[in-house]
């Protein structure tokens, strides 16, 4: 059931660009995949933003409870810890959901709507995808309404800021193999860094800090981008959708 899940943006990516837009789409698509050549800055946004906010989250939170110290700390398996990270954060993660987030659904709905209604529009649909394996692996409904607002929490509260991020650097880079990455640093982070075994009060306390953290750096970077930042679709609709 997992590898069917995982599979699921790809191969609807994958379909639905032939549907759409046939060999061109295709050729458009292996175009923004090998597109490597961004600039070191955008490397490093989409690969250390994530990382810095577990970290930063970690230190801090932990001043107030041992509980919120990062996994890679506590674990008596770092270099087991960090090897699975990668691995799921590279294919799950990156390769497999971005094949079809940003590789068929991000370029099109962003021809029509500005960077930041993309990034929540987009970020809302993949909060909804991952509700099947998140309530198969917590069942929250067996704790009442503390675990539907973790529920919620981990499917609505971050997932769209962190998509607003993620279409913001793709408009700047047009690069699949970028947006690849920076999901990838995102999934590999929450493996490796952040804290292990929460549950209850100091997961849902710690799902609200974690979203409030990613929606105060779009907040900075749309305060540091001015109207750009809320400026309506102005992609090249050939190059990006095929």
């Amino acid at each position: 059931m997992m590898l069917a899940w995982l599979a699921g943006p790809s191969v609807a990516g994958i379909l639905m660009t032939g549907l759409i837009s046939g060999r061109a789409g295709y050729r458009a698509l292996l175009a923004r995949l090998l597109r490597w050549r961004v600039g070191a800055r955008w490397y490093a946004v989409a690969m250390l933003t994530a990382p810095l906010v577990y970290v930063v989250l970690c230190f801090l939170l932990s001043l107030i409870s041992s509980e919120f110290s990062s996994g890679i700390l506590l674990t008596s398996d770092k270099a087991g810890l960090v090897l699975m990270g990668l691995a799921y954060g590279l294919l799950g993660g990156g390769f497999l959901e971005e094949l079809g987030w940003t590789g068929f659904a991000v370029p099109r709905v962003r021809q029509r709507h500005g960077l930041v209604g993309t990034g929540l529009f987009v970020g809302l649909l993949w909060g909804a995808y991952h509700f099947s394996v998140i309530f198969w692996a917590t069942s929250p409904s067996s704790s009442g309404a503390l675990g539907v607002a973790i529920l919620l929490a981990q499917l609505f509260a971050w997932l769209p800021a962190y998509r607003v991020l993620m279409v913001w650097v793709y408009d700047h880079t047009q690069s699949l193999l970028l947006a690849m990455l920076m999901h990838a640093s995102l999934t590999a982070g929450m493996l490796i860094l952040q804290p292990l075994a929460l549950a209850g009060m100091t997961l849902l306390s710690w799902l609200v800090a974690f979203a409030a953290a990613w929606w105060l750096v779009v907040a900075a970077i749309a305060i540091a981008n001015g109207e750009r930042f809320w400026r309506h679709g102005e992609m090249a609709t050939a190059r990006t959708a095929g």
